[in-house]
């Protein structure tokens, strides 16, 4: 990310620590909304190989914002999805196939790199003359009364009245805000590749339910899918390490060879999997988005998709805030920020939670209520249609962009 200077003389009214997905969106929403921005972020040591899938919700965001254009042709569509019981368990669930169309959809979203997704975002921050964006690393944060002071290795040191944190699971930002996180660990690792296949995909993302975990295939443009596949620690480090062509065979395994043959893409990640969610959203003049404020697992396509709604929120409150003449860094926007987010957040890492662990258990009533619940979902379409609805577009969650509409 080039540092680049067009403010002038230009205080910041806000200061995003941050250069991700979650921290890129909040800068651009302030700036569109007319504030002085600063973003501060370093690029990661190694390139991010994952993938995200966006839904609907994220994706009319990203439009207003006018990124959307900038990226939507590396995008492939997701128009339907499955979910396959591939447990091998005694209490099976039946097969369970959403489609967009049902629900007057034409897709449900779009499965993205993120190296794509981030390279628009930057492009389109450039387009803003009062949104200064600078590679640097942050040494401290530290609040006042009036305002936060942000340290810079640089030696720069910068002030606003509003921080906020998109600075990851292990947020500076959280710390300086006195807010502590709840979190546990699960004996589970991801495994996060892309890779081309010989069938077509056809627009379909398939979630196979194993004993360890989801195994998930999601489409990616043209005869190609990103892969989460979720593991116990020991097996997952076996799995990575194998070569390409031994890999690529244990996934056509895995995925009973409905992509076909499959030829491993550069770039593998590992990682160890949990679940965490801040006590606060917010406090002290800073508000936390993404990861800063809440982990959850690679399943269901959720993690990037709540931080997008939290920097969409934070930038509809801050730029109300300033129109009207109040401190956008008060204990009142903080609070409001805070009654937005924490039912979404809350109610999405719940039910990724319990389904996790329903495929974990090998207690057999609480296998077969999941499989009750999957074909109850199967068989009773006006309750299918519900749960697609409020899976990608929730009602009570959707921050004015996620409508549409400028700010």
């Amino acid at each position: 990310m080039p540092d680049k200077s067009k403010q002038g003389d230009d205080k910041p009214t806000a200061i995003v620590v941050g250069g991700g997905p979650a921290g890129l969106t909040a800068a651009i929403t302030l700036a569109a909304g007319g504030l002085a921005i600063v973003l501060v972020g370093k690029r990661p040591a190694r390139p991010d190989t994952r993938t995200t899938a966006l839904f609907t919700g994220s994706i009319t965001a990203l439009e207003t914002l006018g990124v959307w254009p900038l990226c939507q042709a590396q995008a492939a569509p997701m128009r339907v999805m499955r979910i396959v019981d591939d447990t091998g368990r005694l209490w099976r669930a039946p097969e369970v196939k959403f489609e967009a169309s049902e629900i007057d959809l034409d897709v449900f979203g779009y499965n993205i790199e993120n190296r794509h997704l981030v390279a628009a975002l930057e492009q389109r921050a450039r387009d803003f003359g009062r949104l200064r964006l600078i590679e640097d690393d942050v040494l401290n944060v530290v609040p006042g009364d009036d305002a936060v002071s942000v340290s810079l290795k640089s030696g720069e040191t910068l002030r606003a009245a509003l921080v906020i944190g998109a600075d990851g699971r292990r947020s500076l930002c959280r710390e300086a805000a006195g807010i502590g996180i709840d979190e546990r660990d699960y004996k589970q690792s991801a495994l996060t590749l892309s890779f081309k296949h010989t069938r077509p995909h056809r627009d379909t993302s398939t979630e196979f339910h194993t004993p360890s975990g989801p195994f998930t295939l999601v489409p990616l443009p043209g005869q190609r899918s990103s892969l989460v596949w979720v593991l116990d620690p020991m097996h997952a480090d076996d799995i990575a390490v194998l070569d390409d062509a031994a890999l690529g065979d244990e996934i056509e395994r895995a995925s009973h060879s409905i992509l076909g043959k499959i030829e491993i893409e550069p770039g593998r990640g590992l990682f160890p999997l949990g679940v965490a969610t801040a006590q606060r959203f917010g406090d002290r003049r800073i508000a936390l988005v993404g990861e800063a404020a809440h982990v959850i697992p690679p399943i269901g396509a959720q993690g990037l998709n709540l931080g997008l709604r939290d920097a969409a929120t934070i930038g509809e409150l801050a730029v109300a805030a300033r129109r009207e003449g109040r401190d956008i860094g008060d204990a009142d926007v903080l609070a409001d920020y805070e009654k937005m987010r924490r039912a979404d957040v809350g109610s999405r890492t719940l039910a990724i939670d319990l389904l996790n662990r329903t495929l974990l258990t090998d207690f057999l009533p609480v296998q077969g209520l999941r499989g009750i619940g999957l074909y109850v979902l199967d068989q009773i379409g006006p309750l299918r249609r519900a749960v697609m609805r409020e899976g990608i577009q929730p009602a009570a969650s959707q921050p004015r962009l996620m409508r549409g509409e400028a700010l």
